[in-house]
């Protein structure tokens, strides 16, 4: 009997065992920077971002302290900015967002480039005194970590600098107007950064939370087919690079809601391939793959009266049982018959060159559709090679062939005989009845809604050595 030292360490080392462990999540959303930065200038359009730039309220924002607190000067001044009667931003733009990893390389840098004109009514001048303004906000998207230890994605550090703003006068006028301009833009050099930070950085977050709250309700839309649905669930995020990854739990409901099975992070292998110019990536382990061929083609019965179906396969499935037993072969009837039963699910085998759907099925031959009795009963452990292709934003399955990759005799009725004599006859069977029943269960394909939800006309797919990855297909 092991002591208490030896059970101790046994704790031990499966504890350091299981830590060491790396769980892989059921599915992995990744999104590229080039589609951060399209959705994040649809949201600013939305929060109508421009129109706020050009409510900025330059006049009153340089009459505050104009003069820095001197207070013979701050009365100088004053009485120049007295002769300004309107100030105000005349068209502002937003220029290409950029993203990129951030310096500390633990989150993504967004910079939002600004083009604004403003333009200076005094009544020394008829003509408006206009400005070119240039700057740039710049905020940080991190991953942070509550009380409670869940991760989200945040969008923090929201600033303006000094340094990126340029303030330059669009046309030279007298030399009073040009002076009383330079003071101008000499009092928006500190103030235009503040008021840019407190009237957008605001709008910037909100975009962004929308942004993020857009595409988590996306990958919650239920995938539905056959009876079931496919439900993801996102974990916790991660920033690679310029990449951000979501980890996605995975679950199978029906459509009264109920779960019927749970996909949870494991030890089974998935590889995430590298996202370069694709703006997004949809990642799906093996088992959760297999779980949906297997929805697609549950457990069937096939009945088939031969010579009225396939009458050349019939004459040649009586030839090859003649071989066997003249007796038997001579008992068959027009409406002899053969039933094929599925009766467990496929399994699907992912491999980069030649994916796979194995199957097992029994194939039964009755002299006639009245006979009760089968003449021999055939354990067929059968393989389809497995074609995974996109058809707009769906994503299709297709079974090329089928082959009879071993057979067993399961009980016989005319004597025992190899079952390998029968093996042409058998695949020739399951390639005309079989093979067409389940592609026609297929055919309708697996829509992925999150394709055409942000504008991309077509999906495409590609296989890695333990997934299934889905990404929108290049223009």
């Amino acid at each position: 009997m092991a002591g208490p030292f030896a059970f101790t360490l046994l704790c031990g080392l499966l504890s350091t065992t299981l830590a060491e462990t790396a769980l892989n999540p059921p599915a992995v959303f990744s999104l590229g920077r080039e589609v951060i930065k399209e959705r994040l200038t649809q949201e600013l359009k939305d929060h109508n971002a421009i129109h706020i730039l050009q409510q900025l309220p330059l006049l009153s924002s340089i009459r505050e302290k104009p003069a820095g607190g001197i207070p013979i000067l701050g009365n100088v001044v004053n009485s120049i900015l007295n002769h300004i009667i309107w100030l105000k931003v005349t068209s502002a733009n937003i220029l290409q967002l950029q993203v990129e990893p951030s310096d500390e390389g633990q989150g993504l840098t967004v910079k939002i480039p600004l083009d604004m004109v403003a333009g200076l009514n005094t009544p020394l001048v008829k003509t408006i005194v206009e400005m070119h303004m240039e700057t740039e906000v710049q905020a940080i998207i991190r991953v942070n970590t509550n009380e409670r230890g869940h991760t989200h994605l945040v969008l923090a550090d929201c600033s303006t600098s000094q340094g990126s703003l340029r303030i330059s006068l669009l046309h030279k006028l007298s030399f009073l107007v040009n002076s009383l301009a330079n003071t101008v833009m000499d009092f928006l050099v500190p103030a235009l950064p503040k008021l840019v930070k407190i009237q957008l950085c605001p709008v910037l977050e909100a975009a962004f939370e929308d942004m993020h709250a857009d595409l988590m309700n996306l990958l919650r839309v239920p995938i539905s087919f056959s009876s079931d649905r496919l439900e993801f669930d996102p974990l916790s995020p991660a920033i690679k690079g310029n990449v951000i990854q979501l980890k996605l739990g995975a679950k199978f409901s029906d459509f009264q809601g109920n779960v019927t099975k749970w996909f949870n992070e494991s030890a089974v292998s998935l590889t995430v391939p590298y996202l370069d110019t694709t703006p997004f990536s949809l990642t799906v382990r093996q088992d959760v793959v297999n779980a949906v061929v297997a929805s697609l083609l549950p457990p069937d019965e096939l009945v088939v009266l031969v010579d009225y179906v396939l009458p050349e396969l019939a004459r040649r499935l009586k030839s090859n049982i003649k071989t066997i037993s003249e007796k038997a072969a001579d008992q068959l009837g027009p409406t002899q018959m053969v039933k094929i039963l599925t009766q467990e699910t496929p399994e699907l085998l992912l491999d980069q060159g030649s994916p796979k759907v194995a199957q097992l099925i029994v194939l039964e031959v009755f002299a006639t559709n009245e006979a009760r009795r089968p003449f021999f009963t055939l354990g067929i452990e059968a393989s389809s090679e497995a074609q995974f292709y996109t058809k707009g934003d769906r994503l299709m399955l297709n079974l090329n062939e089928i082959s009879s990759d071993r057979i067993h005799l399961m009980n016989s009725g005319i004597g025992l005989f190899n079952p390998e004599v029968l093996e042409n006859i058998t695949t020739e069977i399951l390639i005309s009845v079989l093979l067409p029943n389940e592609n026609g269960k297929l055919r309708s394909g697996i829509p992925i809604s999150i394709v055409k939800a942000w504008g991309f006309e077509a999906a495409s797919c590609f296989l890695t050595k333990d997934a299934l990855v889905v990404t929108p297909a290049s223009s």
